[in-house]
């Protein structure tokens, strides 16, 4: 059955540096980043992300959020994966829940979704759950 689950989060860590940094081509960085979660999404996670950076300032990344507490009113926690870009203020992904990461009464959590990370720090997730 599908559930939309909608949620704001604040950042509270953000630590990027770069680890390919040649002239006249994209900058390569890995951040390692913390977020709270309230709303539908009720806890924190922890994400790698790794970004190609334009020289316009956008970019594309890709990452892995591990997300702990409730989803959806479901207790537990469950790895989603983001393939998204970077421009005009705001962060855009699609999502997808990682196959058998879930764990406790998110254990069958699965499905595509979608992530927009405005400066209003809002986010919303299409899952389904088994």
């Amino acid at each position: 059955m599908g559930t939309a689950v909608n949620a704001t989060f604040a950042v509270g860590s953000w630590d990027e540096s770069p680890f390919d940094e040649t002239p006249g081509l994209p900058k390569l960085t890995r951040a390692t980043v913390t977020k709270q979660f309230s709303g539908d999404i009720n806890g924190q996670s922890a994400t790698e992300w790794l970004m190609a950076y334009a020289a316009d300032g956008s970019a594309t990344f890709v990452g892995l959020e591990r997300i702990r507490g409730t989803v959806g009113g479901r207790a537990g926690s469950c790895v989603i994966r983001h393939v998204g870009t970077f421009e005009d203020g705001a962060a855009r992904a699609a999502l997808t829940v990682v196959p058998r990461s879930g764990t406790d009464e998110l254990r069958s959590i699965a499905g595509p979704g979608t992530f927009v990370a405005d400066p209003g720090g809002t986010v919303t997730l299409e899952l389904t759950f088994d």
